[in-house]
């Protein structure tokens, strides 16, 4: 099985996946939610002991011209409903003077029942541009020491830092392409970045460098033993050998919980096990695919040829 062999095109399978969402993300911008912008949050509680589906709620309020709506569950007879308005109009329209009443007597004309309020507050942005910041420092220092970490435990076989490298590099394509898929949902499907978006990715994170390593260990060990084999050859041969390994450890353990969970864990979990279930499947993804071929193409130069030089100085030699 030749995996080097097409490197190139999984390349563009990846440049297909990353480039059309941050040309929409360049275009409208990332989908943030009131984690992000702030807005207000309202807890409810309905006469009948069972409040509607948390969907019919959300497609309520996306009737009324309310953005960025979010509706959970609050006890066996309560939603906690959390949205902003940013158009004015909308805003005295539905808020009227600054409380819920005209919202609650759209909910109560709506689903036929008693709605009690039993909290109604603006809230500001609970993830802030400073801890965004600092979740991005954070995320960079434990690159660095991913790195620092490798090349010491690969120390034993030539350009030992080439394969920390090549790991975060591979992580930096899986993050783009979260990032990517999330800005084609929410411009298309109404997906939202929120706090359950950054967990998410930091797990992908975490996931995607251990996938890495399991991948480049394997290169680690050949080395040592297949001496005299062409280092091409090399690489995928050990990605042959833990190609099984890793199919079957994400497919059986991790990707199956997922799409379940995507199809009947509710609306409320949905965009989290989705973007789970594409970052993690991009782990393991970049780590065959991406990871390795970089490595290879580090080793061989191989830009040197991109542009057609290696040609020219055939020539004019």
């Amino acid at each position: 099985m030749n995996i080097l062999g097409k490197r190139y095109f999984f390349f563009a399978i990846s440049a297909l996946l990353i480039v059309p969402g941050f040309i929409i993300m360049a275009v409208w911008g990332l989908p943030l939610s009131i984690d992000f912008k702030g807005g207000t949050l309202m807890d409810v509680s309905f006469a009948s002991g069972t409040p509607p589906a948390n969907a019919d709620v959300y497609s309520m309020l996306k009737d009324l011209g309310i953005d960025d709506v979010q509706v959970q569950s609050s006890g066996s007879a309560g939603l906690s409903i959390r949205f902003s308005i940013s158009d004015p109009a909308v805003q005295e329209k539905v808020l009227g003077t600054g409380d819920s009443s005209m919202l609650v007597k759209e909910i109560e004309t709506r689903f036929n029942d008693k709605v009690t309020v039993n909290s109604f507050t603006n809230v500001g942005p609970t993830i802030g541009s400073e801890v965004a910041s600092r979740a991005a420092l954070a995320v960079a220092v434990a690159a660095f020491v991913v790195i620092l970490y490798i090349t010491w435990a690969f120390r034993g076989i030539p350009h030992a830092f080439r394969y920390g490298i090549c790991a975060i590099v591979a992580m930096i394509h899986d993050i783009a392409v979260v990032i990517s898929i999330s800005a084609i949902g929410g411009h298309f499907f109404g997906w939202q970045i929120d706090s359950l978006f950054l967990t998410a990715l930091l797990t992908v994170i975490g996931f995607s460098v251990q996938d890495k390593v399991v991948v480049f260990d394997r290169i680690r060990e050949n080395s040592n033993i297949l001496r005299r084999l062409d280092f091409e050859k090399l690489v995928n041969h050990s990605i042959v050998q833990t190609l099984q390994r890793s199919i079957n450890t994400q497919l059986m353990t991790v990707e199956f919980m997922l799409l379940a969970i995507a199809l009947f864990g509710g609306v409320t979990l949905r965009e989290f096990a989705l973007i789970l279930l594409i970052g993690l499947f991009m782990g393991t993804y970049s780590s065959i695919f991406i990871a390795a071929p970089i490595l290879v193409i580090w080793e061989k130069k191989e830009w040197k040829t991109w542009f057609g030089r290696k040609d020219a100085d055939v020539t004019a030699g």
